[in-house]
């Protein structure tokens, strides 16, 4: 009788067709991936007593229901834009958007979108 030799040897030549294709797959997908997000400048810490009173700056509210709120008035959601425009006359001096914390991303990016689109180059946004 024959005695065959062992196999002892591992073929890893499959193993390396299917990293290359997940490589080549990687670097095709990639560059599509490249999305815009927010340019958002940080403030810097500036004491309180430094903020001038005199400043006039148009304050929305978004609530827990995402609804939006202007001077404690509603404000529709497809109205915004021209809400904005309509009254940033009157608001030289920017605009604050006041969160609730159960308000959603999209309904805060939704008027982020809407006051730049109406002009406003100076947007702060605080949590209440």
């Amino acid at each position: 009788m024959s005695r065959r030799d062992t196999f002892s040897e591992i073929n890893i030549t499959p193993l390396t067709d299917i990293f290359l294709v997940l490589l080549i797959i990687m670097m095709v997908i990639a560059p599509l991936l490249d999305q815009q997000g927010l340019n958002l400048t940080v403030p810097e810490n500036v004491a309180a007593e430094q903020h001038n009173k005199d400043l006039k700056i148009m304050t929305f509210v978004v609530g827990a229901d995402d609804a939006y709120y202007l001077d404690d008035e509603p404000v529709d959601a497809g109205q915004l834009e021209n809400t904005i425009k309509a009254r940033s006359g009157e608001y030289p001096d920017g605009l604050m958007i006041r969160a609730e914390g159960q308000s959603s991303h999209g309904a805060l990016v939704k008027l982020m979108d809407s006051a730049r689109a109406a002009g406003v180059t100076s947007i702060s946004v605080d949590q209440i």
